[in-house]
């Protein structure tokens, strides 16, 4: 396996066996995590209107959901980098899906608890993922040559993206399918013991599918313990370069901004989609035609990460990354300033650019961290907290002076990307170190 040169003060990342063929199997494993994570994390496109519909929630009520998803990547990641450090990395992820297991489970009890303990739940369920996540990324990283890190990590990706993709259609089949016909009116007709019996009906469809994931999550922390995943290491390096910290390298911290700006550009555009379709000056469409063409949004990031894959193995990670960030921009610009399909088609094809920026940054971010890894790697998931503050600035500025112009927010976002991928095109080949 090549690897990166070694200089005083890097402590390079090294997994055995070397052979490729010896990691293929270790990367199915961890390939199955990042599908869970990705169907977990999308079941909440399907929970956010149902728990509206049972608790009669007001919309700021309703998205609670997801401060708590994205309140646990905040608090959590750090924890889960010095828990890491502590344990490991394979006993880390299984940590990380038991914990997740526990947050499913929870969602019985909340079932007739109310509201407040199904946030509970959503939140121990996030910071399983997050620790799952904290562990499995540079997992990926080390399962072949560093060269092409990015590549594995956007294959990765793309199977989560994959999950992301089923989880609404389980969702739908086994937890709206289940639920009651009544509308909201016929609700508002029955007594206070007719409505809580049906809140207490509604809300029970989400036991048996959560219970079921519970199970499957368990299941998958007892094969991921018994395997026999190769061990990563850290080499010694430089004593006073160990005992610093992940901030003092330079292309961390600016990675972990692009982070926070990717993620909450990519949810900022999507949240506004529906809106921007129904803009008279762009396809006028109304809501339930317009949410259909979310998914091809999210469909490009699926589609582009196989693409990258294949790409990235003989493009810099850096340059792919600079070139996807410029495309988006021009892309994001054309739908502000252009009207009709054109602009439509225009914000869709930014799903496309989005495929290989995440994994392609959070790689980059990494190399070269050597011990410092799982602090790094906790770090750049805390920024995934962009997803929650992105979107109320573009909100702020679309109640200003219109949905169309306030995409300008998630252009800028995507000029820093830009300027990353171009500042560190070239990092694959470096040693890494503090700078």
């Amino acid at each position: 396996m090549a690897s990166a040169p070694n200089t005083p003060g890097t402590a390079p990342l090294a997994a055995a066996p070397a052979a490729a063929a010896a990691n293929t199997g270790p990367l199915v494993i961890v390939t199955i995590l990042f599908f869970m994570w990705g169907l977990l994390t999308s079941l909440n496109d399907v929970l956010i209107p149902h728990l509206k519909a049972i608790y009669t929630l007001n919309y700021l009520q309703a998205m609670l959901v997801q401060f708590c998803f994205f309140g646990a990547y905040f608090i959590v990641s750090l924890p889960a980098g010095a828990l890491i450090r502590r344990l490991g990395y394979q006993k880390g992820a299984v940590t990380g899906l038991l914990i997740a297991a526990a947050g499913c489970a929870l969602f019985y009890p909340a079932a007739q608890g109310g509201y407040g303990l199904f946030l509970f739940a959503f939140f121990v369920l996030a910071a399983g993922i997050t620790i799952l996540q904290v562990a499995a990324n540079p997992y990926v990283t080390v399962l072949g040559p560093p060269a092409t890190a990015s590549s594995r990590l956007t294959f990765t990706q793309a199977l989560n993206s994959l999950g992301t993709t089923v989880g609404p259609l389980v969702g739908g089949a086994l937890i709206l399918a289940g639920a009651g016909s009544l509308t909201a009116d016929q609700v508002a007709k029955l007594d206070a013991a007719g409505r809580a019996a049906h809140r207490a009906q509604e809300a029970a469809t989400v036991q048996g599918p959560y219970l079921a994931l519970a199970a499957a999550l368990a299941i998958l922390a007892v094969l991921f313990a018994l395997a026999r995943l190769p061990r990563i290491d850290h080499a010694e390096g430089d004593t006073a370069a160990a005992s610093g910290s992940a901030l003092a390298y330079r292309h961390l911290v600016l990675g972990a901004v692009a982070i926070f700006l990717y993620v909450g550009g990519e949810v900022s555009i999507g949240s506004f989609l529906v809106n921007f379709l129904g803009e008279a000056r762009v396809a006028g469409m109304p809501a339930a035609q317009a949410a259909g063409y979310v998914s091809v949004y999210w469909g490009g990031a699926l589609i582009g990460r196989f693409i990258g894959f294949g790409v990235m193995r003989v493009v810099s990670p850096g340059k792919a990354l600079a070139f996807n960030a410029l495309a988006a921009i021009v892309l994001v610009l054309a739908a502000i300033l252009g009207e009709g399909r054109a602009a439509m088609w225009a914000i869709l094809a930014v799903g496309l650019c989005n495929s290989i920026m995440f994994p392609t940054i959070f790689s980059m971010a990494l190399h070269g961290l050597g011990r410092h890894t799982g602090q790094g790697s906790g770090i750049l998931c805390m920024a995934i907290v962009g997803g929650a503050i992105v979107p109320f600035l573009q909100g702020m500025l679309a109640d200003r002076i219109g949905v169309q112009p306030s995409f300008f927010v998630p252009a800028a976002c995507y000029g820093f990307i830009l300027f990353f991928g171009l500042r560190y095109a070239n990092l694959h080949r470096q040693a890494g170190g503090p700078a």
